[in-house]
C-alpha cells in the first residue's frame, strides 16, 4: 500500500465514524435543518450572493448540509466526500428536503476521473485542506472545475489555529506543513467530550502555500479576509462573545481564527 492510499483509507474510515455520530448530534442540530433552517454561516453567504441557476462543485462536502442550503437558494450543485457513509447521509437528507442536490464519493484528487462537468462555483469551507497533503494538487482540481470566469469561494480555519494544542495553552505544531501529523484524537468537532477515539492523518497549510498554490494554477485572488472569531464552537475554552461568534476565551481577539479566499478562473 502507497503512503497515499495509507492515509485516504484511514481518514474515510475515520469520517465514516465521525459522520454516524454527527448526523444525530447538537451540533449539527439535523432536525432543524431538515425543518428549513441553513447551515450557512454569515461569513460565506457573504460571497455566494445570487445563487440562483449558479452550478457549483461543494468539495469535502461531509453529510451535505451546507450543499443542500446552497440549493435551497437555487444552486444547481454537486457535493463530493472521501468518506462513503457521509455521502449515503448526504443522499438521504436531499431526499428527506427534497432537494435535487448530486453527490460523488470520491477523493478530491481523484475527482476528475469521476466527473465530467464544469461549474460556475468551487465551493469548500471549514477543516478541509487540512486532510489534504498537496495544495498544488489541490489548486488543479479546483482549476480543472471551474469554467472560464468561474470562481473558488474558500473559508477555511485560520493556520494559526492549528499550530496550539487542544487547550491553547502552547504551541505545538509547526505552521508550516513540515510533515505528516498522524494523531488518535479524543472525540469530534461535534462531540468534544466523547471517549471514543478517532485516527487522523492531516497537514497544517500556511496561507502562503494555498495562495500560491492557485496563483500557479491559473486563479487570481480578488479577496483574502481574516476574521478574529469562529462561527461554530468547535474547540476547547470559548467564549461566545457574539451570538454565534466565539474567541479562545484566555486568548480573545488577538489571533485570527478564518479566512476566507475568493479566486477567479481568467481562462
Amino acid at each position: 500500500m502507497s503512503e497515499n492510499e495509507g492515509y485516504l483509507e484511514i481518514n474515510r474510515e475515520s469520517w465514516n465514524r465521525r459522520t454516524e455520530k454527527h448526523v444525530d448530534s447538537d451540533f449539527y442540530k439535523n432536525d432543524a435543518f431538515i425543518s428549513g433552517a441553513s447551515s450557512l454561516n454569515d461569513i460565506e453567504l457573504g460571497y455566494l450572493t445570487n445563487l440562483e441557476g449558479k452550478s457549483i462543485l461543494h468539495l469535502q462536502c461531509h453529510f451535505g448540509q451546507d450543499t443542500i442550503s446552497m440549493s435551497r437558494l437555487g444552486a444547481n450543485i454537486t457535493g463530493v466526500d472521501l468518506s462513503n457513509i457521509a455521502i449515503e447521509r448526504a443522499t438521504e437528507l436531499a431526499l428527506k428536503t427534497k432537494q435535487s442536490a448530486k453527490f460523488i464519493c470520491s477523493d478530491v484528487y481523484d475527482l476528475p476521473n469521476h466527473l465530467d462537468d464544469k461549474f460556475d462555483i468551487v465551493f469548500t469551507s471549514y477543516g478541509t485542506i487540512g486532510w489534504l497533503p498537496d495544495m498544488d494538487k489541490w489548486a488543479k482540481v479546483v482549476s480543472h472545475f471551474l469554467k472560464p470566469g468561474g470562481k473558488l469561494v474558500f473559508v477555511e480555519f485560520h493556520p494559526v489555529v492549528w499550530m496550539f494544542d487542544d487547550d491553547f495553552s502552547r504551541v505545538g505544531y509547526n505552521y508550516f506543513n513540515s510533515e505528516a501529523i498522524i494523531e488518535e484524537l479524543d472525540g469530534t468537532c461535534a462531540t468534544k467530550e466523547s471517549n471514543e477515539k478517532f485516527d487522523s492523518i492531516t497537514w497544517n497549510h500556511p496561507i502562503s502555500e494555498v495562495v500560491n498554490a492557485l496563483l500557479s494554477n491559473g486563479l487570481k485572488i480578488e479577496i483574502l479576509d481574516e476574521f478574529d472569531y469562529s462561527p461554530y464552537n468547535c474547540f476547547r475554552h470559548t467564549d461566545e462573545f457574539e451570538a454565534g461568534k466565539y474567541r479562545i476565551e484566555h486568548i480573545g481577539n488577538k489571533i485570527p481564527m478564518v479566512y476566507s479566499i475568493v479566486a477567479r478562473k481568467d481562462r
